[in-house]
């Protein structure tokens, strides 16, 4: 499996025109080299370069080699190097550990990888914010290019575009020479990979007049070590398979067909796909003891019942005698019942088991009528057709024809298998392509087994046969978790949301800002406007009372709806009911 990133749009510094042609090139050569998974990445931000490497770490748990290239800015700060997303600004030193991922990030998303972990950074470029970069320590380290590391995991290649302290060169064509040089070797198919590196210095020192010498930290054990194998001049030899054995002992004891045979089988093979045919075979046999039982049973007591009959015996004798004889009747319909149930059970394990061979015999014995014929007409003929039947099916099964319906028929019967233990999720066509070969990858993987992935063999069929359950775990996408041999939806509760880790997160409320009342001043005159149109109802009442208090008067005091005023001299009140002053109600000014 691999990760290409090509950083090339940087927004606060100088663009790199390389990078994503680097990283576009490296892609297809090792699409073409066979990699399962490459996956290839222009232009990421801080968020999405996390997301990336986190999303590669979990792949990376079932590969045999991990891949990692990277081309884009670098810096190396304090003898740690470090990869530089298209959004940092790195306006001071100390930003560096919030807006940039170190090496040793990348190294830990590759580290479960079983057999091979290669890190190839083409990044060794002059530190583009060195001008504008603020320095919170006079002492803190701030070199060119990147600095010298060593992999504390072993297995592990940590490939650079220059050596430490020195800086990359992005020439003056499409792609940079470091990268012309790594298409050209890094997916040779047998090459060791200490000697592809070698061949893509001897290249980059060549094309930039000795200004460049890439170079290569780690180390490998004494065996060559290649991203693509070899080449295999011949067809692969099936590794030897024990459960063949076990077929070999089991077909035998169904031969002679008896318990003592059955029964020995199961003691030395006590447990597995064979010893569970063994046991059905073995319940029908007893299931048809049982049945010969029941039925000389049956048969003695209606004997008895007609020689009581016969005799003249005692009513009681005889319903005694009827009443066993009905009851011997029902045993044995039970026991004629259990017989054919067992019988069907073990005749419908036999076909499965038996269906690739029947198949393979079937189509072969499509194009030789003659020899058929030759059989059916002389006993002699069947016989020596008999002897010699292995050699001559052996001799036919070399025509194309019947072999490709015999291998199709095979790799049908062990994808079919291979779904139902959770290894193979395509269609059961009978077509051994890709998809099939990484299903039975993933099975030898996860039990232990080593079958050829180029080849649909009887042996992996029968290996795959003796696992009662699912074998490769359940994968599911994002949102989904596994729940038994199903992916189910995750539902987060109310308050809550899925983050990227596939996890319910509680959701934060948005804190109060407080804000400033732009209208302050129009409220306040609001207020006050308010505040004097108030009283202004009694305003003219007052002024009216002071008004006729001044004049002199009677001293009462008369009020209507707009105002209040002194009873005029020689006027006096009359109350005429109700009240309110203007609806001609209440206290009235009368005068004579």
């Amino acid at each position: 499996m691999a990760l290409v990133v090509g950083n090339s749009g940087y927004q606060n510094a100088p663009l790199l025109p390389n990078p994503a042609n680097d990283a576009a090139a490296i892609t297809a050569t090792l699409k073409a080299a066979g990699f399962d998974v490459v996956d290839s990445r222009l232009n990421l931000a801080a968020t999405d370069m996390r997301r990336a490497l986190r999303e590669f770490a979990d792949q990376a748990r079932d590969a045999d080699i991990a891949l990692v290239y990277y081309a884009g800015h670098g810096i190396e700060i304090d003898g740690t190097n470090y990869l530089i997303p298209i959004d940092a600004r790195l306006e001071r030193d100390t930003d560096i550990y919030d807006e940039a991922f170190s090496l040793d990030r990348v190294l830990l998303a590759i580290e479960p990888a079983r057999q091979l972990r290669v890190v190839i950074v083409d990044a060794c470029r002059n530190n583009p914010f060195a001008d504008s970069m603020k320095r919170t320590v006079a002492s803190r380290s701030i070199s060119r290019g990147l600095a010298r590391v060593e992999p504390t995991v072993s297995n592990t290649l940590i490939a650079f575009a220059a050596k430490a302290g020195l800086t990359a060169l992005d020439g003056n064509s499409k792609n940079s020479p470091y990268a012309t040089a790594l298409v050209k070797y890094i997916a040779k198919p047998g090459l060791d990979l200490r000697r592809a590196f070698g061949f893509v210095r001897d290249d980059v020192l060549q094309a930039t007049g000795n200004r460049q010498e890439p170079y290569v930290y780690g180390s490998l054990g004494g065996d060559d070590v290649a991203l693509v194998p070899a080449a295999k001049a011949e067809e692969p030899i099936q590794a030897a398979n024990p459960q063949s054995e076990t077929r070999r002992d089991y077909e035998l004891a169904l031969q002679l067909r008896n318990k003592p045979a059955l029964n020995a089988f199961l003691s030395q093979h006590p447990d597995g796909y064979y010893a569970n045919l063994a046991k059905l075979q073995l319940n029908q046999l007893e299931a048809e003891e049982a049945r010969v039982a029941a039925t000389a049973k049956a048969q003695q007591a209606e004997e008895q019942q007609a020689r009581l009959m016969s005799q003249g015996a005692q009513r009681a004798d005889r319903e005694k005698a009827a009443a066993d004889l009905k009851a011997a009747e029902e045993a044995r319909v039970v026991a004629e019942k259990a017989k054919q149930a067992a019988q069907e059970q073990a005749a419908e394990a036999e076909r499965k088991r038996t269906a690739p061979e029947s198949t393979i015999v079937a189509a072969l014995s499509e194009n030789n009528p003659a020899v058929e014929s030759t059989v059916a007409d002389s006993p002699a003929a069947a016989k020596s057709a008999e002897d010699n039947k292995t050699p001559k099916l052996a001799a036919l099964s070399a025509e194309p024809r019947q072999t490709d319906i015999a291998k199709a028929d095979i790799a049908k019967s062990v994808q079919s298998e291979l779904s139902r233990v959770g290894c193979f999720t395509g269609a059961v066509d009978g077509q051994w392509n890709a998809a099939s070969q990484r299903s039975l990858a993933l099975f030898n993987r996860h039990a232990g087994t080593k079958f050829d992935v180029k080849l649909a063999s009887l042996d992996a069929l029968d290996a795959i046969k003796v696992k009662p359950e699912r074998v490769c775990p359940v994968i599911c996408d994002h949102g989904y978790r596994a729940s038994g041999d199903q992916c189910i939806r995750i539902t987060c509760a109310e308050g809550s949301f899925l983050n990227d880790d596939n996890e319910c997160e509680k959701r934060r409320g948005k804190k109060p800002v407080a804000k400033r009342n732009t209208d302050e001043g129009s409220s306040r005159a609001d207020r006050s406007a308010r505040e004097r149109s108030e009283p202004m109802a009694d305003v003219p009442r007052r002024q009216a009372t002071a008004k006729a208090s001044g004049g002199g008067g009677s001293g009462q005091i008369v009020c209507d709806q707009y105002l209040c005023r002194q009873v005029r001299r020689g006027c006096h009140l009359d109350y005429r009911g109700g009240g309110g002053p203007g609806n001609n109600t209440g206290n009235v000014e009368v005068c004579n």
